[in-house]
């Protein structure tokens, strides 16, 4: 359920989100911050010690008298590049481990999300949707999850390289150059004041407002343009025998030229923030050369008027400090585009569950409060965790048995605790699991991280790929190339079955795990899973199957039947069972149902 919940939406607001989601470290953060103030105070240091060497050189001093600031500017030289490595290093440590974070986190509100349940048709324009219904939240496609979880979480992590870490070392570097300079002269200070303010605040406006009028204009394009590319890679085939590759490639390239064109019109704002920074500093240097030359005048250099060293310094000086301002245009460009990434990442957010984990063995089954034979409609996809359905019940092999669409998963889900709170112990696998382009091993240990390649071959034969096992190159090691796309559908079946047997669950909620397997072998492969002494899985463990064709020899403790309009029936084998399953012949509750 996805809450609608009033957000600070100014641009503090989502920066103070941005911080919280990505989880930053207050010392990690400061201590990017001081390297970055080092490396560029290194090189505001340099700049203003090297003016005044090469003043006072043309005095020609005592060789001596040099020594020191000859010596200090070598290591001035130095520390800025050896602090400008250590900055990255500690500001893309920071950023990475930030990174991570808020996919875990977002992964998580995925996974507890309710809106992929929904499927309202999606206009299949380029054109913004965002005029949907106040309340409506659309399902995202594949492509725009891609976006979410791959380049959105990119773009927030570009917050601590590009914006937190250089506004704070512009913000102190800008300071002490104003502050060095008004010693020299408080004029001069002044402009460079004013040149700063306007390299620094005026130019990153405009970057801002030229990022967020490309993110407009490009996010549902590019969004689209990800989404169709993924239609076509991965049905390709099926379009091309539909006669509908063309529009489809057609529809992706018109949403890429889109992207571009507002990519364009947005670059003119651009262009005049690149211009800004080049300006100030000529208007600073200018007016302190002009400052210069007046303080100078024709008693310049003698006793108590400004020395030639003065002089340089006043001039250079302003060249080094804009040093600092001028990442900040790149930096109001990444806080506009991760202001809009975030603001996408928050349809990702879940409402506070309100349901409790319970052991099915721990108390007796539970049913709808409501009469016997009343049916009841499952809730609007908005509100699913509220639906009434009946509780897991006793027995350690369950079948569930209805025609499509009786709200068989549904019941899995709902048991599962993915509508409220997932409960632990109890795991759901659903019948259309992603497989990843990855080893075989690492496919199962989606389940189990520490499984190791012994238990997955043992877990493989289990399910009957021993044969196909045997023929892999490299065994559990082989990859799959494509993912699902390299195995057959009840190749894949299989593999999903042996990553939900490997899983440390005590409670498995198997969907249709024999679909797509010839009918022998899925029949047998379902009386082993629902008979305790099968050995394919452990005895103290809880399986939950659901299928279409139960075989009539089958060993389940409890059958739930489902019919179309939502009734259960619900059987229960004569002997006791681990959980002291009733002996009663069957028990009419009411499921809801679509």
């Amino acid at each position: 359920m996805t809450r609608a919940v009033s957000r600070d939406t100014t641009t503090f607001g989502d920066l103070r989100r941005m911080w919280t989601l990505l989880e930053l470290s207050r010392g990690r953060v400061a201590v990017a911050i001081g390297w970055g103030v080092l490396a560029l105070g290194s090189g505001l240091g340099l700049a203003a010690l090297a003016a005044w060497l090469i003043a006072r050189a043309w005095q020609m001093p005592p060789v001596l008298d040099l020594s020191i600031a000859v010596v200090a500017v070598r290591a001035l030289g130095i520390s800025r590049g050896l602090c400008r490595y250590l900055e990255r290093l500690a500001t893309h440590d920071v950023a990475l481990r930030a990174m991570t974070t808020a996919r875990t986190t977002v992964y998580r509100a995925l996974a507890r999300s309710d809106f992929w349940l929904r499927r309202p048709e999606v206009p299949r324009t380029g054109h913004d949707r965002s005029d949907a219904p106040a309340g409506e939240t659309k399902p995202p496609r594949r492509g725009d999850l891609l976006v979410r979880v791959g380049r959105d979480i990119d773009d927030l992590g570009a917050v601590v390289v590009r914006v937190f870490v250089p506004v704070a070392v512009a913000l102190v570097l800008s300071v002490a150059a104003v502050a060095l300079l008004a010693t020299i002269s408080p004029p001069a200070a002044g402009i460079l004041a004013g040149a700063l303010a306007l390299s620094g605040i005026v130019a990153p406006w405009l970057s801002a407002a030229a990022a967020s009028e490309a993110e407009r204009a490009i996010r549902a394009d590019r969004a689209e343009f990800t989404a169709q590319a993924l239609t076509v890679l991965d049905h390709a085939a099926e379009l091309r025998v539909a006669g509908r590759l063309d529009a489809a490639l057609d529809a992706a390239v018109a949403a890429s030229r889109r992207a571009v064109a507002a990519e364009d019109r947005a670059a003119r704002r651009s262009a005049w923030a690149a211009a800004a920074t080049p300006l100030s500093i000529g208007a600073a240097v200018l007016g302190a050369l002009l400052i210069g030359i007046t303080l100078y005048g024709p008693d310049g250099g003698a006793a108590g008027a400004m020395t030639p060293m003065a002089l340089v310094v006043l001039v250079l000086l302003p060249l080094s400090a804009f040093e600092a301002v001028g990442p900040l245009p790149a930096a109001a460009q990444a806080l506009t585009t991760a202001r809009a990434a975030l603001h996408r990442l928050d349809g990702f957010e879940s409402g506070s569950p309100t349901g409790t984990a319970t052991d099915p063995c721990d108390s007796r089954p539970g049913y709808d409060s409501e009469p016997e034979g009343r049916r009841t409609r499952l809730a609007p996809s908005a509100r699913l965790h509220d639906a009434r359905v009946p509780e897991l019940p006793r027995g350690r092999r369950i079948a569930v048995v209805g025609p499509s669409g009786a709200g068989k998963t549904t019941l899995l889900m709902k048991w599962a605790g993915l509508f409220d709170t997932p409960r632990p112990g109890i795991t759901f696998f659903a019948e259309d699991a992603h497989l990843f382009g990855t080893s075989v091993l690492e496919n199962l240990r989606v389940a189990r991280g520490d499984l190791t390649a012994e238990d997955a071959e043992k877990a493989l034969r289990t399910v009957g790929l021993g044969d196909w096992l045997d023929g892999l190159p490299e065994g559990v090691h082989t990859g799959l190339a494509g993912g699902a796309a390299a195995v057959s559908g009840g190749q894949r079946r299989r593999i999903l079955l042996a990553r939900a047997l490997v899983s440390p669950a005590r409670v498995l909620l198997l969907d249709e795990p024999t679909e797509h397997l010839e009918a022998e072998p899925g029949a047998q492969l379902l009386r082993d899973l629902l008979d305790v002494d099968s050995g394919i899985v452990e005895p103290d463990r809880i399986v939950v199957v659901v299928t279409h064709q139960l075989p009539e020899d089958h060993q389940a403790d409890t059958v739930l039947r489902i019919t179309a309009s939502g009734l259960v029936t619900m059987e229960f084998a004569a002997r006791a069972t681990a959980c002291d399953a009733p002996d009663s012949a069957h028990r009419e509750i009411p499921l809801p149902s679509r």
